[in-house]
């Protein structure tokens, strides 16, 4: 035990003083803060833009109809729903003429135009479409409005009908017996990538660092002073811990920077999903995360234990990475499609190197049975077991081994005669 607390103490120090982690650590804490206060940062801006369209200083947008037949009401409408523009209807002598709008917007006079062939046709002219330009889904809905308007007064049926039926509103009621997958998405997409990342950076971190101690000949003094069973954990357990507590600054300055901006944040359905986990979701998402991670860097481990040279490393480790991410794109998937109960999920549930993220999306976004996941789970914390004693003997034997990169069946051999 002494053995395991020395080796776990060391390995743990040499990852809390690299430069990279730490790095990586406050890199990823700031762009967090970035986020969370996107939208005190963007208000103060739209403060400051606010003045030039109190005075009148706001972008031209020139309306214009062949006909003119649709004017009245044309202009209010156009005004109430483009309140950043200053809406012209200018004098239009020839409106078939093509190049009509091209000077006023070329030399900016104007930001753009619409020439309406009626309610249901028009012809939006602007220099530049850009990706925030959504003057056309809005002219839409105001064209639309009118347009009804119009057909109804036309029916025969009076204003204080029409606007009777257009101001009809619909309400409803949704009670569900089970998960609200909408809501549950982001949270659980945000988990299990962050358990993609983490797989992957720390386990191969754990098989560079087994591999880099084995090139050194730093391993044949190591090995006959410590217990194998105690070096694999050591080191396995150091990189688990490392990760939660970067997960742990990450996270825990999301939520603490979310805080401080919510009423910035408002009612956005995103954020707020994200950030109101409930607390047995939390708890099911720690104990897969660790179990998932402890069963993939024992793996991880045993293979950088064999490889004779730091540069194999990752040929070595690729059908475990594979094997990871093919269980991955299977959650992912599934999550996308929305097809969480699917036979192949229900499976992957019980796989011990897929259960960490299918067991858990199912246990967030649909309704499963209790003694499901406790099966799930204990065959998940069996199999982390087992690999980890497994990975020790494999590692006992791997750090012996040099010059050609043993195959899979003659470490397994020296590990059934050791």
């Amino acid at each position: 035990m002494n053995q395991f607390g020395t080796i776990l103490k060391f390995e743990l120090k040499g990852y809390l003083k690299n430069k990279v982690f730490v790095g990586i650590t406050v890199f990823l804490m700031a762009v967090i803060a970035v986020v969370m206060f996107f939208p005190r940062i963007m208000g103060l801006f739209s403060q400051d833009e606010a003045q030039p369209d109190a005075s009148g200083d706001r972008p031209v947008l020139l309306l214009a109809t062949h006909s003119g037949q649709y004017d009245e009401g044309l202009l209010e409408a156009f005004e109430a729903a483009f309140p950043k523009y200053q809406v012209v209807m200018p004098k239009i002598d020839n409106p078939d003429d093509p190049e009509l709008f091209r000077q006023e917007i070329e030399q900016g006079e104007a930001e753009c135009a619409f020439m309406l062939d009626g309610l249901t046709d028009y012809t939006y002219y602007v220099k530049n479409i850009v990706m925030s330009d959504n003057n056309t889904a809005v002219a839409d809905q105001v064209l639309q409005s009118l347009y009804q308007v119009h057909s109804l007064r036309e029916a025969g049926i009076s204003a204080e009908e029409t606007e009777k039926i257009l101001a009809a509103q619909i309400s409803h009621t949704t009670e569900s017996y089970g998960k609200d997958q909408i809501e549950n998405f982001f949270y659980t997409y945000i988990m299990i990538f962050a358990l993609y990342m983490v797989i992957l950076l720390y386990g191969q971190m754990v098989a560079t660092n087994v591999a880099t101690e084995k090139s050194s000949r730093a391993m044949e003094v190591l090995i006959t002073s410590a217990k194998p069973v105690s070096m694999m954990f050591g080191k396995v357990l150091a990189s688990c811990l490392a990760g939660f507590i970067q997960l742990v600054c990450v996270f825990g300055s999301a939520f603490l920077f979310f805080r401080l901006n919510q009423a910035d944040w408002g009612n956005n359905f995103l954020i707020n999903s994200i950030f109101n986990m409930p607390l047995d979701l939390l708890l099911y998402m720690l104990l897969f995360f660790v179990l998932g991670f402890l069963m993939y860097a024992f793996m991880f481990g045993a293979i950088g234990s064999t490889a004779s040279k730091l540069e194999d490393i990752n040929t070595s480790v690729m059908p475990v990475t594979l094997l990871f991410i093919v269980g991955f794109i299977v959650v992912v998937t599934s999550m996308s499609g929305g097809s969480i109960d699917s036979p192949l999920m229900v499976v992957c549930s019980y796989i011990p190197f897929t259960s960490p993220m299918a067991m858990f999306t199912r246990i967030a976004m649909s309704t499963v049975p209790f003694y499901e996941v406790l099966l799930s789970v204990v065959i998940l914390i069996g199999s982390v077991v087992g690999i980890g004693f497994l990975s020790a003997k494999i590692y006992r034997v791997g750090v012996l081994l040099y010059g050609t990169t043993p195959k899979l069946g003659a470490v397994l051999k020296q590990v059934w005669k050791a």
